[in-house]
């Protein structure tokens, strides 16, 4: 019983990343949403579902992806596409251990998301 408990909270602190999604990225929980990331060398792709596993409608929205890497934070414009996903340009491939977050305002709601590579 207490390699269980320990085993859960292990879990519980080092954060809310789930398996790896349909796409083939890292998912966590941000708002209810599973929120998939998939990171290419030239650009971000994040998938929204809503709770039931049902997309999120992002065509025509925005967002922001900051990412902090080596002592510096970039921001990266993200654009709405359907059917639900935030998709944004890099300038260069993204290093281990950086930090991404995506803020985003979908349908009267904020969203945020926490990854990390």
């Amino acid at each position: 019983m207490r390699i269980v408990t320990a085993l859960t909270l292990a879990l519980i602190l080092t954060g809310p990343a789930l398996a790896a999604g349909p796409n083939g990225g890292q998912v966590v929980m941000a708002d209810d949403h599973p929120v998939e990331l998939v990171v290419t060398d030239t650009g971000l792709t994040f998938f929204v579902t809503e709770e039931g596993g049902q997309p999120l409608a992002t065509a025509g929205l925005s967002g922001k992806a900051y990412i902090q890497a080596g002592g510096k934070t970039e921001t990266v414009a993200l654009k709405g596409a359907a059917p639900n996903r935030f998709v944004g340009d890099l300038k260069a491939p993204l290093p281990p251990g950086a930090r991404i977050v995506l803020s985003a305002k979908v349908h009267g709601h904020g969203l945020q998301a926490r990854f990390e590579r």
